[in-house]
């Protein structure tokens, strides 16, 4: 009986085809809005949560701040070093600093962002050398003239089928020599482009660019098997006394934990994304009002039909499943076409906004059933009126 009734439907929806894809376009937007939003919200959140990741997944970053105090007090490799040894838990810390400076070879330039680090850094904050090698432990003692490019500065100065490896440059009237090319990395905090940067050993951006051994800021990487909170808390300490702060001065520095900023973030977001889905999904409900209200008409331009059928002892029950069934084809019609159109437009935006297409199986699946089960509960009203027509007057009508 289920067969011959879904075939049933599919009959009558063929014979009404134009009036039934009109119907059905109130969920086709709705699952289509509210999969392409959940979609772009989830890669939203992917490409936050990259960026946040090429800070360090574990990383303090402390930096210096004004206060009423007066200028801003930078911190020393002392402290850095203090923090590294003192402080239970703390696997790595290390300084940066950072200069501008216009980047020369063989005749193209490149204005830039010289960065100085050493080893520990690279470590704290997960940076790969993807061609060549990091800086050697003599190279950052002595403070060598050695440099990492950022791939934006070797796509702007070099040769793309030319390694950069072992040449000479210039930053500024800096001579340096290329000794590795960093990782892609993207944005990284402040806005600054991660990518568009020269890496040369802290000391040499100290003497040659700075000309003080003061840090702009430093990272420290943590053991996760300690608390977060203590370490945090033994760090201010340690740092309030090293700079001389008494009980009611307020911290002249910043911390700043990138494992709570990343779940602050993911979890922003993915509320606005729950919210963009729920404002979305009221086109759903639209169409499932345009459903029953198509159901309401085929019920009364079928009537006779249905006086016919339950005269000749169609049951009840039937006449009602009859109806039901072709409102919960019109809306998994409306789901897949919503589907289908909601990979394509993720497709598309994604690729447009510059953030991962994340496809979520569980999101699509759930949308389809929520579709279909739209025509349960608006096509029942009208498939129960179709089933209590009374023979007799469905005979008669005209």
């Amino acid at each position: 009986m289920l067969g011959a009734t879904f075939l049933l439907a599919l009959r009558e929806i063929r014979r009404h085809l134009m009036r039934s894809i009109l119907t059905t376009l109130g969920i086709i937007i709705g699952v289509a809005a509210v999969v392409t939003m959940v979609t772009l919200g989830n890669g939203v959140t992917a490409s936050v949560q990259e960026e946040i990741s090429s800070l360090g997944a574990s990383n303090f970053i402390v930096f210096p701040v004004r206060t009423d105090r007066g200028a801003i007090r930078r911190f020393e490799l002392d402290d850095v070093q203090a923090v590294e040894q003192q402080i239970a838990g703390v696997e790595v810390a290390a300084g940066n600093v950072g200069s501008s400076a216009t980047a020369f070879y063989n005749g193209q330039d490149w204005d830039t962002r010289v960065t100085g680090a050493n080893r520990d850094f690279l470590n704290a904050q997960t940076i790969e050398v993807v061609e060549g090698r990091p800086f050697t432990e003599s190279e950052e003692t002595a403070g060598q003239n050695v440099c990492l490019l950022g791939p934006k500065v070797r796509e702007a100065i070099f040769l793309p089928d030319v390694s950069p490896v072992g040449e000479e440059m210039r930053l500024g009237e800096v001579p340096c020599t290329v000794i590795g090319v960093l990782e892609e990395r993207g944005q990284g905090g402040g806005g600054a482009d991660d990518d568009d940067t020269v890496m040369m050993p802290l000391k040499t951006v100290q003497r040659r660019f700075r000309g003080d051994d003061s840090l702009d800021y430093f990272v420290l990487r943590y053991d996760t098997a300690y608390s977060a909170t203590v370490i945090q808390d033994s760090l201010v300490d340690l740092l309030r006394e090293r700079r001389l702060l008494q009980g009611d001065e307020p911290n002249d520095f910043n911390i700043i934990d990138t494992a709570q900023v990343n779940d602050a973030l993911g979890a922003v977001t993915g509320a606005l994304t729950a919210m963009v889905a729920v404002i979305a999904s009221i086109s759903l409900l639209v169409g499932g009002i345009g459903i029953m209200n198509i159901m309401l008409v085929s019920v009364t331009e079928r009537t006779r039909e249905i006086g016919i059928r339950l005269a000749i002892g169609a049951l009840a029950r039937e006449v009602r499943l009859q109806f039901l069934t072709e409102a919960v084809v019109l809306c998994a019609f409306g789901g897949i076409v919503g589907l289908l159109l909601a990979f394509g437009a993720s497709v598309l935006i994604a690729g447009l906004i510059d953030v991962p297409f994340v496809f979520d199986p569980m999101v699509n699946v759930i949308s389809f059933l929520f579709a279909s089960g739209m025509g349960i509960v608006f096509g029942y009203y009208p498939a129960r009126r179709a089933s209590q027509l009374d023979p007799i007057d469905a005979l008669r009508h005209e």
